[in-house]
């Protein structure tokens, strides 16, 4: 019998430190790669969560196919035949960045969200008793959870999987829920909001072990770690590139055996099978031209931080590793900020959990209302945000009201300490 796979506690410390092969992650050299940092002078992005900055080569991706290519696919000329090939290339990058084998498992699209409505009203043709249970969870952005809630409305039926006190979700809590009745779970890989990582190998593992698929919310993990849709062995995943240092654009993964499974809509001239039958229609195809762009940026550091990684997965293993050593350095320092000014940090909290987390922290100053926070620190040029992060399950959750919430501040790698520190004074004086 094989030995059962490491805890996702053990693999999450066991990254703590980036491997000694990497070189020490230069931040400085990578912000220089991101034209709108030195175009904003003295403003600080503490917004990434609601998107983030593209890099140069994004950017001449992207103006590189509305010169020389902004044409429609399918023409027997070379500018057409190029957009077939520029959008089969990116199919096999974001292939290559998720893990996956196949690059026809790759949809391309609009955004997450529409992803979650197709797969969803798709999966809705499907429910029939006794198979029509869907799990969803209180810690996920609402659109990974209105969606299946509608098909209460055809007859499925809910049930929810609550964080607990840490505003984790436990996966030894999802397991009684699960039956022979459950269909599916939907969960978020990363919350978008409190920055708290979930098992999602082991949601898989015990998902499968009734009968049930897994649909994974990747939007917000997608920047800040590697993502492996064979170790986490989920059904169907989502992200939207421009969280993923990409243009506006969305994409799915789904194992091809799912995918061909899907009712969707399509004209009959559409081949009934992915990736066509779920891209119906006309999508940006410059934005998706730099989504793959992202990925080559994350191949071109990964090869910088590591010179033996020999293939472009090891190279992209490579830069989110350093990435997420970086990350985890930004994370101890910003929760020392904010247990200096008194603040209440909703999700992981203890600096040296930090792998439990990404650099997203929500918080309260004791006192002061979460909108004149996010007022005070946009007068000191630091961009953050305060709401309900469209997570009203959340919200409620943590005794937050939906007209106040929170305040969100969301780093990624390009994120320096003496950014922290300038946040340290704004905050420090709206705590006093």
């Amino acid at each position: 019998m094989p030995p059962p796979p490491p805890s996702f506690e053990a693999l999450a410390a066991s990254t703590s430190a980036p491997p000694a092969s990497l070189a020490p992650f230069p931040v400085d050299a990578v912000r220089g790669r991101f034209p709108s940092l030195a175009r904003a002078g003295p403003f600080i992005y503490f917004d990434n969560a609601a998107g983030a900055q593209a890099p140069r080569e994004v950017l001449a991706r992207v103006a590189g196919h509305l010169l020389d290519f902004n044409v429609q696919r399918g023409g027997r000329y070379p500018k057409s035949v190029e957009v077939d090939r520029v959008i089969a290339a990116a199919r096999g990058r974001v292939a290559m960045l998720l893990g996956a084998d196949d690059p026809a498992e790759v949809a391309f699209g609009m955004n997450a969200t529409t992803f979650i409505r197709l797969v969803s009203l798709a999966l809705g043709q499907t429910l029939q008793a006794p198979r029509d249970e869907i799990i969803v969870t209180d810690l996920d952005h609402h659109a990974n959870i209105s969606t299946w809630l509608e098909l209460a409305k055809t007859g499925a039926r809910i049930s929810w999987w609550r964080t607990r006190d840490d505003h984790r979700l436990h996966v030894e809590d999802l397991v009684p829920l699960l039956s022979e009745r459950t269909r599916l779970v939907a969960c978020t890989v990363v919350s978008h909001a409190l920055g708290s990582r979930v098992d999602v190998a082991a949601v898989a593992r015990a998902a499968h072990a009734v009968g049930a698929e897994v649909f994974l919310d990747c939007v917000h993990y997608t920047p800040h770690a590697s993502i492996d849709v064979k170790a986490w062995d989920c059904d169907y995943l989502v992200c939207s590139g421009y969280k993923a240092f990409a243009p506006h654009m969305g994409f799915l993964w789904g194992k091809r055996g799912a995918l061909e499974r899907l009712p969707t809509f399509r004209e009959e001239f559409i081949p009934d099978a992915p990736p066509d039958k779920i891209e119906a229609g006309t999508f940006v195809y410059e934005n998706v031209a730099g989504m793959a762009a992202a990925v080559d940026y994350l191949d071109t550091l990964g090869g910088e931080l590591d010179p033996t990684a020999a293939t472009a997965r090891a190279r992209i293993l490579a830069a989110m590793a350093g990435i997420e050593a970086h990350e985890r350095d930004l994370s101890r320092a910003m929760l020392a900020v904010l247990a200096s000014v008194g603040a209440e940090v909703y999700g992981v909290a203890e600096p040296a959990a930090v792998h439990r987390r990404v650099p997203t922290f929500c918080f309260n100053l004791p006192g002061v209302e979460p909108a004149v926070v996010a007022q005070g620190l946009a007068a000191a040029d630091i961009g953050a945000r305060d709401g309900h992060m469209y997570a009203p399950r959340l919200m409620e959750r943590l005794g937050l009201s939906m007209d106040k919430g929170a305040v969100r501040a969301s780093l990624v790698h390009y994120n320096t300490l003496g950014e922290i520190d300038r946040f340290a004074q704004a905050l420090g004086a709206l705590a006093k």
